[in-house]
């Protein structure tokens, strides 16, 4: 604020100094300085509502606990009072009402989206005391409030989140009361620690849900794996951990966690959401027949779940199944309406039917219903470019980089956006693209060609070949990456080289053909 101040005050004297003098210029800035000061008041972002909310806790420690223990019951309660009094406020606040979710339903959201700091904590060997904050601007929070009540999967994890923390603080009182009456041996105080792991594992699920609706995927993980540390045996932590790690790509670690998941709980009443996602997982990884099979319990699950038909949907479709996909499709909008990745993938199918106006119908209902859906912008990007128009791709590739977070996606989005800056000739850019797309997936042996293409095109003919090797490498069998080399071969006169490769490609093409 300072600063702009002082920004406003210098720019005014420059400005005036060729029309009056010094004096003159500093007793109309000292009239001006009221008018002036507000204005910037009302203009900085620091004028946004944050609030902060306080909260103190002190645990009276029985003989059963210990200092540990003592803080992890501790924390759990101030947590329960902040997130209380938060939900209290933004109850009240008219957004919120026009939601028409119980009090309830607002504390569980808004665990998800912040989290508790701690100012002080003491321990005297008896009481544990704990002081915390939640401090957040109402704004945000309702606008991730409104975001995670449509998504049914996030609020499920939610809701679970909060009912395994419920169980164990009951489980914990329980046990305490027990040991209270009764001399505890060492079976009935493991039982005790044991359930105290399990609400500070709990805890951690509740940070790594912060964390990942933050985008910090990472530290999500390491959040959860903290949670599994502390319980083992907890099929909340390793679903949560499973989702995580499909959003960085690591699908193999991923398949796992979620059949652990399952494995330890069967019978979760949330099941469709677990088998939902490793549907996905497996369609990823290209296993059609156990992905329409998760999809298929999924739905047996739950038949209104409408992620679980856009999924299957999308595995019609890559087995050349486009009827039924499409079928799935609309079920999927219609059971749920704001799904912006269902009208995208319909739009994609439309695409490769050749039915490109319904193709971009869905694309911008997509994005109507979801302005912020990343793969909505870089699906109608492609299509953009694909039709021939370079710039409106670029525009729509723009916002699904600002949009998405999975690395793999991104490395695509600039794939794409780099093959239209070099079809408008701009090598410098494609370059720059094809670069970052390498560096988020390195197997992705499309921005290799490309980019050594572009090289060539600038005549940097040793990095063209170091890109062609390099496809080469990932894909022996890459016909065109062999054509390319060995036209660079032939324009560097290395001939016997760039008769090899020519001759390569023609044994690849009579495997091919049969021949």
């Amino acid at each position: 604020m300072v600063w702009k101040f002082t920004l406003a005050l210098s720019l005014l004297r420059k400005r005036w100094r060729f029309f009056m003098p010094r004096p003159k210029i500093d007793r109309l800035l000292l009239v001006l300085i009221p008018i002036i000061l507000p204005l910037l008041l009302l203009s900085s972002p620091a004028c946004a509502e944050i609030k902060t909310f306080v909260e103190e806790y002190t645990y009276q420690a029985s003989e059963a606990d210990s200092k540990i223990s003592s803080r992890v019951i501790a924390l759990e309660q101030v947590k329960r009072l902040l997130l209380e009094k938060l939900g209290t406020y933004l109850e009240s606040e008219t957004e919120v009402k026009n939601f028409q979710l119980t009090k309830d339903q607002i504390v569980i959201l808004t665990a998800g989206i912040v989290g508790a700091e701690i100012i002080d904590e003491r321990w005297d060997g008896k009481t544990y005391s704990l002081r915390a904050k939640i401090t957040a601007d109402p704004k945000e929070v309702i606008k991730s409030i409104d975001l995670l009540r449509q998504d049914r999967q996030k609020t499920k994890e939610l809701e679970e989140t909060r009912k395994k923390a419920d169980e164990a603080l009951r489980e914990v009182e329980k046990l305490r009361k027990e040991l209270e009456v009764a001399k505890a041996g060492k079976t009935e105080q493991g039982q005790y620690n044991e359930a105290v792991n399990r609400l500070s594992a709990t805890d951690w699920c509740e940070k790594g849900n912060v964390l990942a609706e933050r985008g910090k995927w990472k530290e999500a993980m390491e959040a959860f794996t903290k949670a599994i540390e502390l319980d083992p045996k907890g099929s909340l932590a390793y679903g949560l951990r499973g989702i995580t790690y499909y959003a960085l790509d690591n699908y193999k670690q991923a398949v796992d966690d979620l059949n652990a998941a399952i494995k330890l709980n069967p019978t979760d009443v949330g099941a469709w959401v677990t088998y939902t996602l490793r549907g996905e997982v497996y369609r990823l990884l290209g296993n059609y027949k156990q992905a329409t099979e998760d999809y298929d319990k999924a739905i047996e699950k739950n038949s209104e779940y409408a992620k679980a038909y856009d999924g299957r949907g999308l595995t019609y479709g890559a087995l050349g199944n486009y009827k039924q996909a499409i079928d799935d499709f609309n079920k999927a909008v219609i059971l749920d309406p704001k799904l912006a990745k269902a009208y995208t993938d319909r739009g994609a199918t439309y695409e490769v039917l050749g039915n490109h106006k319904q193709a971009m119908d869905d694309y911008n209902e997509a994005i109507k219903v979801d302005p912020k859906c990343a793969w909505a912008y870089g699906s109608r990007g492609g299509t953009y470019y694909f039709h021939g128009n370079y710039i409106q791709a670029i525009d729509d590739l723009d916002k699904a980089l600002a949009f998405e977070q999975k690395p793999k996606l991104n490395a695509f989005y600039y794939y794409v956006r780099g093959c239209a800056y070099g079809a408008l000739g701009n090598r410098k850019k494609a370059i720059q693209d094809f670069d970052r797309a390498i560096e988020l997936n390195t197997q992705d042996e499309r921005s290799y060609y490309e980019r050594g293409n572009n090289q060539s095109d600038l005549g940097n003919y040793n990095m063209a070949l170091e890109d062609y090797n390099a496809v080469i490498n990932l894909n022996p069998k890459n016909s065109k990456a062999y054509i390319s080399r060995g036209g660079i071969y032939g324009l560097l006169e290395r001939y016997h080289e760039a008769i090899r490769d020519f001759e390569m490609v023609m044994n690849l093409t009579h495997l091919r053909c049969g021949l």
